[in-house]
């Protein structure tokens, strides 16, 4: 069967591959649109487990906030390259996955990224020719209306924060400095006990070194253990735009709370193999010769 001009278009248009890709597959399928989409979803599978195994550590996040500030929710999605993550394709697939977790009713990215996100996903990975994963995303919840959210202007780092009432320009102010500083914990009792324990092994072995009497080593690491939950601690910090005042204070000068606070930071906690691009030139060279 002759393959027509147009029926590539429509086979472009309908999965967004390539011109060649797309009259190969028309080709091979005897012109039948379907079977051609199925096989060109089965290639895209294959390339995309083959790229499966790829560090991505580089990507965006997304972010949507109900204008009721009743419903939030924040994804990470990751690609190889910084370059690739610039890709308009690519934008608009993590704005779509922001979007279908903020809609689901469970809230639950692993399901929607086993379903139709996935075949999407792999699509993506033949076209960009980077692998792509759907790394993580929570929904938040508040019948108070107490959801912000703030985005850094790189769209690398954002948060969530869950205030006990609606105070939009509150929630992202603290939004903001939660993405800025960096708190572990809403407060300082949040701080889990192996945690805890771990750095009061730390100051201690620290404080013995100093050579001073018991009393005064005690002293010492309860000075430090005291200092470390004032700096991860939300509310003990100072406030990113006032740092005169502490963020408690400016909770409750507005007759609130902090109940919850989500913050992502893209490739956080992803370990990226060093590559010395020089010496793998100079590898290769050497075996050609």
């Amino acid at each position: 069967m002759a393959i027509s001009a147009a029926m590539v278009k429509e086979l472009r248009e309908r999965t967004g591959l390539g011109m060649m890709d797309c009259k190969r597959a028309l080709t091979e399928a005897d012109g039948d649109m379907e079977k051609a989409i199925e096989e060109l979803r089965k290639k895209s599978a294959l390339k995309a487990a083959k790229k499966a195994g790829r560090t991505t550590a580089n990507g965006l996040l997304g972010i949507h906030v109900a204008a009721d500030g009743t419903r939030g929710a924040i994804v990470e999605i990751n690609i190889e390259t910084d370059f690739a993550a610039k890709n308009e394709k690519f934008i608009a697939f993590v704005a779509k996955v922001t979007e279908q977790l903020f809609e689901s009713a469970d809230g639950d990215l692993t399901a929607l990224a086993a379903g139709d996100l996935n075949a999407e996903r792999e699509t993506l990975v033949q076209e960009i020719g980077e692998n792509i994963t759907i790394r993580r995303g929570q929904v938040v919840e508040s019948a108070a209306g107490g959801i912000s959210e703030y985005m850094h202007g790189d769209q690398r780092r954002g948060a969530l924060v869950n205030l006990g009432q609606a105070n939009a320009e509150l929630g992202r102010d603290i939004a903001m400095h939660v993405v800025a500083i960096n708190p572990m914990v809403v407060r300082s009792e949040d701080v889990a006990p192996d945690v805890l324990a771990k750095e009061r092994e730390i100051f201690a072995s620290q404080a013995a070194e100093s050579g001073k009497p018991e009393e005064i080593v005690v002293k010492m690491v309860e000075g430090r253990v005291k200092k470390f939950l004032s700096e991860v601690s939300l509310l003990d910090q100072p406030f990113v735009k006032d740092g005169d005042t502490k963020v408690g204070k400016l909770v409750a000068d507005a007759g609130t709370e902090v109940l919850s606070f989500v913050r992502y930071e893209v490739g956080e906690g992803i370990e990226v193999e060093e590559t010395d691009f020089a010496a793998e030139v100079a590898a290769q060279v050497a075996g050609n010769d």
